[in-house]
């Protein structure tokens, strides 16, 4: 009699471990593969001989590339075409890339790492096999059992499962256990016919490296290898403002070499995400560095510049401005909200002083953050205090050109290891991504009050 496996009544994962205990190798057809997920039935394949032909074979069907690209195999599948070397190349690459992705998912633990070097040995010995099906997204699952047993020499089951812990053990899924000769017999030979396929592509070698390269590797990262890269990739951004960004040729003999390096790696930032902030100490230069980087953008890009400034800088400002050609006006931020609203587009902002504006509920805040919108204009800020009191200083001034749900790159680390809190759980609980300016808000807010 058929049973049913809908990991409510019953799970598939206790049926198909106690299976998989008694066979000598298998093969299963799954949409979706899990590496950490591979570790729920790992133990009971690591005895295996291949040479004695103990194998399980994975054939993954699903590579999960974008839907158009879905339908675009779709398409070439009805119509008779077939898939061609270079793209089977890019969606193996496309398929790697996920796995990479995967290990980086979620926070490492020891029993993550001895599971993914245990995968790792097991592709490299042949004990496991994987193989990428090409030719259209199959999204079959099936798991087939193979023992020496003249009653019941194959097992399979079909339903829903993917190779992953949920799938197996934890969400809704229906699945069910195939005993008779004929149809089991058919499954096999349905399943060897997609293995033996040109386009299934073995992919065992290329997962075992993805390992072996990741945090999960056997040996040891050197220490100075570590800060290297972690140098490497922080410098990013300022080798590529130094390497794209020319200053005018006045600026390049009156400036410092150090003013040079950073207006140049201001005008990456400025150019990539709308907006920098200059937040050197007194007596650095900010001012110069601000009207170089202001001219620059002027000349390459036909900006006029807005300078907003405190009403005792204005006549600074305005040396600077006519002094050093640029176009455009100085407003004392006292005049905001009188003459904002009327003012014509301009597609620079400079703003002096800028930790003034920590409050966004007050009025002067208010009327430039809906000018600079308005005006989807480039923020530069100036300030030798980011912040008086709270993160919350800081990241009011960033909000004139960062949108609060916008990826940061950083999050509040301290707070989620302080309250136990993961990332998922972090984000259902303020209802924000976990990497914005409104996490390092409600974290900073949250650990204010407590104290």
């Amino acid at each position: 009699m058929t049973r049913i496996f809908d990991n409510i009544d019953q799970d598939l994962l206790t049926t198909l471990r106690g299976t998989l205990q008694v066979s000598r190798h298998a093969d299963f057809c799954v949409g979706y593969l899990n590496l950490r997920g591979w570790q729920a039935v790992d133990d009971l394949v690591q005895p295996w001989n291949p040479l004695d032909g103990q194998v399980c074979r994975v054939l993954v069907g699903m590579q999960r590339p974008p839907h158009e690209e879905i339908r675009e195999l779709y398409r070439q599948t009805a119509g008779g075409g077939l898939i061609d070397n270079a793209t089977a190349s890019r969606l193996k690459m496309q398929f790697a890339a996920h796995l990479r992705e995967q290990i980086t998912l979620g926070i490492p633990t020891g029993h993550d790492e001895a599971g993914l070097r245990r995968l790792a040995r097991q592709l490299r010995t042949k004990q496991l096999v994987v193989k990428l099906f090409l030719p259209y997204p199959l999204h079959a699952k099936l798991y087939l059992l193979f023992r020496d047993d003249i009653n019941n020499p194959i097992t399979g089951f079909v339903g829903s499962s993917n190779l992953t812990l949920s799938g197996l053990s934890r969400q809704g899924e229906l699945n069910v256990d195939v005993l008779d000769h004929l149809a089991t017999d058919k499954l096999a030979k349905w399943f060897d016919a997609r293995w033996g396929d040109r386009w299934a592509l073995d992919v065992s070698d290329d997962l075992a490296q993805i390992i072996e390269t990741s945090w999960a590797r056997e040996q040891a990262i050197p220490p100075h290898h570590i800060y290297l890269n972690i140098a490497y990739h922080l410098s990013t951004e300022a080798r590529a403002g130094l390497s794209q960004f020319r200053l005018p040729a006045r600026f390049e003999q009156e400036l410092f070499e150090f003013q040079k390096s950073a207006v140049k790696i201001a005008a990456r930032h400025l150019h990539r995400r709308g907006g920098v902030m200059i937040g050197d100490v007194v007596g650095l230069g900010k001012t110069i560095m601000a009207t170089a980087l202001a001219r620059m953008f002027e000349d390459d890009l036909g900006y006029e510049t807005l300078i907003i400034c405190p009403k005792n800088l204005e006549t600074m400002w305005e040396s600077y401005r006519t002094g050093y050609g640029l176009r455009g006006m100085v407003l004392p931020v006292s005049q905001v909200t009188k003459k904002l609203p009327d003012l014509k587009r301009y597609r620079l902002v400079l703003i002096d002083e800028s930790h003034n504006l920590r409050n966004r509920e007050g009025r002067r805040y208010k009327a430039i953050a809906d000018y600079i919108k308005s005006c989807d204009a480039k923020v530069i800020l100036l300030t030798a205090t980011p912040y008086n009191k709270t993160k919350a200083d800081l990241s009011s001034q960033l909000r004139l050109f960062i949108d609060e749900k916008a990826n940061i790159g950083i999050r509040p680390e301290h707070h989620m290891r302080k309250c136990g809190m993961g990332e998922a759980e972090f984000e259902r609980k303020h209802q924000c991504q976990v990497n914005s300016i409104l996490a390092i808000e409600k974290a900073t807010n949250l650990m204010t009050g407590a104290s």
